[in-house]
């Protein structure tokens, strides 16, 4: 397959990359500024895309997006995050509803952000969106598709969870606080976290660019755990103790009182539904095996 993939040098996209060449099929990067070999040069600030170059591919994967977590929620930043993934999704689906021989799917991400605050409730693809910020960003996020559905392209929209990977994400951002024996759960540590191996984000991602699936689909491990569940199974992994809890005014001293609440104690216990009804099969299932893979 040739897939063009954007976000490619992201924690998800770069491992895709890897990935799909190791077996056998063509990635091509979606860039900014001038491509080289195998890149393809967009700018979604400005609206534009090589559209010449995207004809006959086989499949599109768009992850680009600004982090998340990456700075505090102020006004401007959180318009940012909203352009960043609203806009660009825009430009590429309107690029793909006008190819004569337009890709047979995108994959395009979203977040299980998309379920908001919801307690123990066990959310699958088919449950409401919540009604927070992060909600109303993957709605608007994945509403931004409707050009390429239009056109014939199958859409599938990756929710995902929290990826667990040693080279970046939440988890590596963890790692030096645990590695001390200071790490702890989140307050009452009674949030549900809905975790996925970096192996399976990228596993179920390809899995989508080859079986034909479409709409919603919650890219979490079939087990989700309550963040003081996880916080020990992470000690555990790296042999220190876990009992200092973290008290809710740090993080949102740090972070701000908006961002700390949506990511840190919100409580999303998520079950992957669609994914396992199509046939995927988890490399990771259960916390403890995906911490030692990635870890280990």
């Amino acid at each position: 397959m040739d897939v063009v993939i954007s976000g490619s040098s992201g924690l998800i996209g770069s491992a895709l990359v890897r990935e799909l060449a190791t077996a056998g099929h063509h990635p091509i990067r979606l860039v900014r500024g001038t491509p080289k070999s195998d890149e393809i040069g967009w700018d979604p600030v400005a609206g534009t895309i090589d559209r010449d170059a995207l004809e006959g591919v086989d499949g599109v994967v768009h992850l680009a997006g600004a982090g998340i977590g990456d700075h505090r929620w102020t006004r401007a930043y959180k318009a940012e995050l909203v352009r960043s993934r609203t806009v660009a999704t825009v430009v590429l689906a309107g690029a793909l509803a006008q190819l004569d021989r337009k890709p047979s799917v995108l994959v395009s991400g979203s977040a299980i952000g998309y379920y908001g605050d919801r307690g123990d409730e066990e959310l699958t693809e088919t449950s409401p969106p919540g009604h927070d910020f992060l909600a109303d960003l993957c709605v608007a996020w994945e509403s931004a598709t409707v050009l390429a559905e239009q056109a014939g392209v199958r859409v599938a929209h990756v929710r995902t969870g929290i990826v667990l990977s040693g080279k970046g994400g939440a988890l590596k951002k963890q790692l030096p606080l645990f590695r001390l024996g200071l790490g702890g759960r989140f307050g009452k540590g009674d949030q549900w976290q809905s975790w996925i191996s970096i192996d399976d984000e990228v596993g179920a991602i390809i899995h989508l660019l080859t079986n034909d699936v479409r709409g919603p689909v919650n890219a979490t491990a079939p087990n989700p755990v309550t963040n003081a569940a996880f916080a020990k199974a992470l000690a555990n992994q790296l042999h220190r103790p876990s009992f200092l809890p973290v008290p809710s005014f740090g993080p949102k001293l740090i972070l701000g009182g908006e961002l700390a609440e949506s990511v840190l104690f919100g409580s999303q216990r998520v079950t992957p539904s669609v994914l396992q009804a199509s046939g995927y099969k988890f490399q990771h299932e259960r916390l403890e095996d995906a911490l030692e893979s990635v870890l280990g």
